[in-house]
């Protein structure tokens, strides 16, 4: 069986290229804000916070992903246990993401496209982290493509949701 270091050397152009891409798209996501920074009132923090920040969040995840699996290390238990780390952090907050929506009504009032976008679409890719880690920790480098396919699913999300939120701001910011 090839050492965990070997392996993830083989799969480093994949992911230098996919984190900074997800830090990239952080940063976009700053300029983004501070540019609808008068859309972003009191009256659509709810917005903001549900749309918004769980954006950010998943390109975060991508990025911090991503630097795990670049540590030099042989420990498949160290990165299996921080994989299953991140998608449980990930998993407990797209369920925060979804119970906000409810609480705020906002579920009621915006397209299933939407809701399936921002709150049940990041599930199964934080599941797949989550199944990744597990497969690492088992010992078993294959959990690293379904990985990849967890980290390219987020990175799509993401990607969606914020052009998605920016043509939000585009429509609001003559009113």
């Amino acid at each position: 069986m090839p050492s965990l270091s070997h392996v993830l050397t083989q799969w480093h152009d994949f992911y230098a290229l996919i984190g900074g891409a997800a830090a990239t798209l952080v940063a976009l996501m700053f300029v983004a804000a501070s540019i609808g920074a008068g859309v972003f009132t009191m009256k659509h923090q709810a917005g903001v916070r549900t749309f918004l920040s769980p954006t950010v969040v998943h390109f975060t995840a991508v990025l911090v992903i991503c630097l795990f699996a670049n540590i030099p290390t042989d420990n498949r238990t160290l990165l299996g246990a921080l994989l299953g780390c991140v998608g449980a952090v990930g998993l407990g907050y797209s369920g925060w993401v979804w119970q906000r929506m409810l609480k705020h009504g906002i579920a009621a009032s915006i397209d299933t496209v939407d809701r399936l976008w921002y709150a049940l679409l990041p599930v199964p890719a934080y599941l797949m982290v989550i199944a990744a880690g597990a497969e690492l920790w088992r010992g078993y480098v294959r959990g690293l493509d379904v990985l990849a396919a967890a980290l390219i699913l987020l990175l799509l999300i993401g990607i969606r949701n914020a052009w998605d939120m920016t043509v939000w701001i585009i429509d609001r910011r003559g009113q």
